[in-house]
């Protein structure tokens, strides 16, 4: 149940911002632990929700339209 909200949470700020966010921005902004998001984005991966970026060491990830 916790997940889905948190699930919710994520794919919402992913949709309003267009130039995506990568982990520990995400965990920043909606003060949830950078693990708990990192779960999340695996399970839209898997979904093929999001894009991911590799920019760097980091990754970015997007809403798919």
């Amino acid at each position: 149940l916790a997940m889905n909200w948190v699930r919710k949470k994520v794919i919402s700020e992913l949709k309003k911002n267009p130039s995506g966010y990568t982990i520990s921005e995400l965990s920043k902004k909606l003060k949830i632990t950078r693990h708990t998001i990192a779960n999340v984005f695996a399970f839209l991966e898997g979904a093929r929700k999001i894009k991911i970026r590799q920019a760097g060491m980091a990754k970015i990830y997007f809403w798919k339209k």
